[in-house]
């Protein structure tokens, strides 16, 4: 039976827990993920356990945050004044919002605080920082 091996094409069902065992993301009820192995297209710390595996083969991988989303970086919150948000936009928080950067790159942020004065926006991946659990099954090897 053959082995997965670096630049494989290879298609797997998963479920991604956070440390406490809450759920963040699941294929269950949907297509197996599918992605080229060691390309680069999956996080790095899901990929690495890859190689090696078997259809059929189930593992559970923990994966470490700077091998995940990265840390959570201070630089990428911000504070900005409230009346620089669109009067339009009903603010509360977890709502996700499109910013334009100076180069006109689009830039997803959260809102994570809102006072009278003030919303603050949170441009890091909402996993950053955070350790991760995937329960994954290889299904193929195409």
């Amino acid at each position: 039976m053959s082995q997965v091996k670096s630049g494989d094409k290879v298609r797997i069902h998963y479920t991604g827990t956070l440390t406490d065992g809450t759920v963040f993301d699941s294929s269950e009820g949907r297509d197996p993920l599918e992605f080229t192995v060691g390309s680069g297209q999956i996080i790095a710390g899901l990929d690495k356990a890859l190689p090696g595996m078997t259809v059929g083969d189930k593992k559970s991988v923990p994966v470490p945050a700077d091998e995940a989303y990265g840390p959570h970086n201070p630089e990428g919150v911000a504070e900005v004044p409230r009346d620089q948000i669109p009067a339009d936009i009903p603010l509360e928080e977890g709502l996700q919002l499109q910013m334009q950067t100076p180069q006109g790159q689009q830039l997803p942020v959260t809102v994570t605080k809102i006072s009278e004065e003030s919303v603050t926006l949170d441009a890091n991946h909402r996993l950053a920082g955070k350790d991760l659990t995937f329960d994954i099954e290889l299904v193929e090897i195409a």
